[in-house]
């Protein structure tokens, strides 16, 4: 039932997984807040390319899309039209 070779592989899977978790733990609290998501707010817009190739022969789409930096003015782009007419 008991096996003295798996005793030693299971104590040094144990140390090599709380080595890695103890050391993802210090590198998630090092980074915590340092790097923003997103960009700062401000005026203008941002510009995306946007592109799909479907492969082979040709075809795909392209396009650009605007998305502004203004938070107030990007939270008002989901309004829907009906209640933008209450206003």
């Amino acid at each position: 039932m008991f096996s003295w070779v798996a005793t030693p592989v299971f104590l040094l899977s144990l140390l090599i997984l709380g080595l890695v978790g103890i050391r993802a733990f210090l590198i998630v609290k090092r980074e915590d807040g340092k790097r923003l998501r997103g960009s700062p707010p401000g005026k203008g817009d941002h510009i995306i390319n946007a592109e799909y190739q479907s492969g082979g022969g040709g075809g795909g789409s392209h396009g650009q899309f605007r998305v502004p930096k203004d938070p107030q003015e990007y939270a008002r782009a989901f309004v829907p039209d009906a209640a933008k007419s209450k206003e």
